[in-house]
């Protein structure tokens, strides 16, 4: 698979090795630097370069999903003729952080991420007020892999994953703080590409380059962000193609195909969600990302074969077109901006 852009032999390196890991020190592209046999200066324009080439989309915390604040998956069907104005209509909401088109009768999808759980259902029942069109409310309830860093082209080996699905948390008292809140929306749309980005985010934030470390750490710790890295993109990558694979399984044997699932290399999202009959009969979901639309037809396929899933009732949901894409926003304030373009291929 060849990617899209040319990247240099530090660049790879620093793709592979930063996804995940990032150091949470004063200086961390300098350490980063001399793990990697360069200098500091190199490492960051490295990481500029790949950012402005749209390679990256951000450097910094993956927070999951509820132990921040809340999120959901949200379907509609769309006809034809309204699809680009219902979806410039839901892309307009702060809240949405994906939007985009899948090749299905449900065709409109998209994820609502807000502070509380009341305001999520708040935008979809505006939704729905406004377009007179039906939202499909779709909460994950278990995750098995996801927001753990993306495999590349260059690499081999099954992909990163817990050794057991796992219920969804909700929001923890670690993040509830005035302090913590507004270091969440300094750190949401990734950190500066400077030398001390801790102290630029401190500074947002009203507190001290320390202060925000130790944050960032003790979230790290109990696994309020995920990750802490790089974020990708995909499409720039050589992934041109990416579908969302969903089925309809028995309740009891969800969680452990979904954990089979999730080890395997090309499936990059793997969770659970809750049926709505008769509109939605799936309650297991994956992302598959691969060259073009044959590999990624082909592995799905070849997951049905490999884990038993060949009978069981299926769709695959290829990308069609992609209307809004950034990282999840807890927070909505002055200081919560992205710090690069949202135009990201869609998950």
């Amino acid at each position: 698979m060849q990617a899209a852009v040319s990247l240099t032999a530090l660049e790879r390196r620093l793709l592979s090795d930063l996804q995940r890991g990032f150091p949470v020190v004063s200086r961390p592209f300098a350490e980063v630097a001399r793990l990697a046999g360069a200098d500091e200066r190199t490492v960051l324009e490295g990481l500029q370069r790949m950012q402005s080439e749209n390679v990256i989309s951000r450097v910094g915390p993956v927070f999951r999903p509820h132990c921040v604040g809340a999120s959901t998956l949200a379907a509609m069907a769309v006809p034809a003729e309204r699809l680009e104005a219902v979806a410039g209509l839901v892309s307009a909401y702060p809240e949405v952080n994906h939007n985009y088109e899948r090749e299905h009768d449900i065709n409109l999808w998209f994820v609502v991420t807000a502070r509380y759980r009341a305001r999520v259902r708040e935008v979809l029942a505006d939704i729905e007020q406004r377009t007179g069109l039906e939202v499909l409310n779709l909460p994950m309830l278990a995750d098995y892999h996801i927001d753990l860093g993306f495999p590349l082209p260059w690499e081999e080996g099954p992909a990163t994953a817990r050794k057991r699905g796992a219920a969804v948390p909700r929001s923890t008292d670690l993040t509830r703080s005035a302090d913590a809140r507004r270091l969440i929306a300094a750190t949401q749309g990734g950190l500066a590409l400077v030398a001390r980005p801790y102290e630029s985010v401190a500074r947002e934030a009203g507190l001290s380059e320390a202060a925000a470390m130790g944050y960032l750490r003790m979230w790290l710790e109990t696994g309020v962000v995920r990750r802490m890295g790089i974020v990708v993109r995909h499409h720039e990558l050589g992934y041109r193609a990416n579908a969302m694979a969903v089925w309809d399984v028995p309740d009891g044997d969800v969680d452990a195909l979904g954990q089979r699932l999730a080890h395997e290399r090309q499936v990059t999202l793997c969770y659970r969600r809750p049926r709505r009959r008769p509109r939605w009969p799936y309650n297991l979901f994956c992302m598959v990302h691969g060259a073009d639309r044959a590999a990624v037809r082909a592995e799905v396929e070849a997951l049905a074969v490999r884990h038993g899933l060949g009978h069981a009732p299926r769709a695959v949901l290829f990308s069609r077109r992609r209307f809004k894409q950034r990282g999840a926003w807890y927070e909505s304030t002055p200081e919560a901006r992205p710090r690069s373009s949202s135009a990201v291929e869609a998950v």
